[in-house]
């Protein structure tokens, strides 16, 4: 019988002083699981009172940007505010799937109404890499508040994208992608559905085991393809189930952008250098300027 986790891959944390973000992907060992090229699990955090998370405006090409937020103890929000004029505040139990395609600017921060009681964080920001073909098309950004859920009174599953367990969210998808949250009572379990390419589990909560191998905190935890597998907790867990189409030609990723083409990835810096991306309405004021030694980079 062969192992249900092909490898576990440990996050590197970053210490922002009020929370610390710990991110799996990409990773030495492994670039992408499915279109996932990008994993950050941020919190759970309560920030000074006074101030909030202020992810000042920033680019990105050839990928999608999904925000996730938990809820519980540390609910929090995050205000979003994009060049192509959007505004949206994300709450747990919702997603914001940003689409940057040829280009977007964002920017991400602690709503006003929360500065002043200690905002709160605790979620997951993941990047999914546009298939060949489509990623150049047009900007779009979209805010999904009505997502499925599977309650059996032990496990609460919520559909983040795409079909898991018979049920369908209704989130864009660029390629084949699964994700969900996971809530496990004290003695729940839910088979995880084996028809992606490639999936991962990260225990952001509580314990859990998967096939019978116990999660690490954080770590991803890759599993065998095609195995039919059941997920367990024997105090209660959450955890995020990710995951979805394999592609067969590489991705590179720079600071904030992801393509197939080194060369896209050159011009984005210069251009984002020469101030030829959009500015974002609300939110011109300031910029995130482009790095010298950036934090994420895979396969260049």
């Amino acid at each position: 019988m062969s192992a249900p986790v092909l490898e576990t891959l440990t996050p590197v944390t970053h210490n922002l002083g009020a929370f610390e973000v710990r991110r799996v992907l990409p990773s030495p060992a492994r670039t992408m699981v499915g279109p996932f090229i990008f994993v950050d699990q941020f919190g759970p955090a309560v920030l000074p009172v006074g101030t909030a998370m202020d992810v000042r405006p920033h680019p990105h090409i050839n990928l999608a940007t999904v925000t996730w937020l938990f809820g519980g103890k540390y609910a929090g929000a995050i205000d979003h505010r994009d060049s192509l004029g959007t505004f949206a505040t994300i709450r747990p139990g919702q997603v914001n799937l940003m689409t940057a395609g040829r280009g977007i600017v964002h920017s991400e921060r602690g709503p006003e109404a929360e500065r002043a009681a200690g905002p709160r964080l605790y979620g997951m920001q993941t990047w999914l890499a546009l298939p060949d073909g489509r990623e150049e098309i047009d900007p779009a950004f979209e805010q999904q508040t009505d997502l499925p859920v599977i309650d059996d009174g032990r496990v609460r599953a919520q559909v983040i994208m795409g079909t898991l367990w018979g049920t369908s969210a209704p989130t864009t998808q660029h390629s084949h992608t699964i994700y969900a949250e996971i809530m496990l009572q004290a003695g729940g379990a839910i088979p995880i559905d084996a028809s992606a390419d490639e999936r991962a589990v990260m225990l952001v909560g509580g314990d859990a085991s998967i096939g019978g191998a116990v999660l690490e905190p954080y770590a991803l935890a890759v599993l065998a393809p095609g195995a039919a597998l059941t997920l367990t907790s024997h105090e209660g867990g959450r955890v995020m189930l990710l995951g979805g189409e394999a592609f067969t030609s590489r991705r590179y990723a720079w600071w904030n952008f992801v393509s197939s083409s080194r060369e896209r990835i050159t011009e984005a810096k210069h251009d984002w250098e020469a101030g030829r991306f959009p500015k974002v309405p609300g939110d011109e004021d300031e910029f995130i300027p482009l790095p010298k030694a950036p934090n994420t980079i895979a396969n260049l």
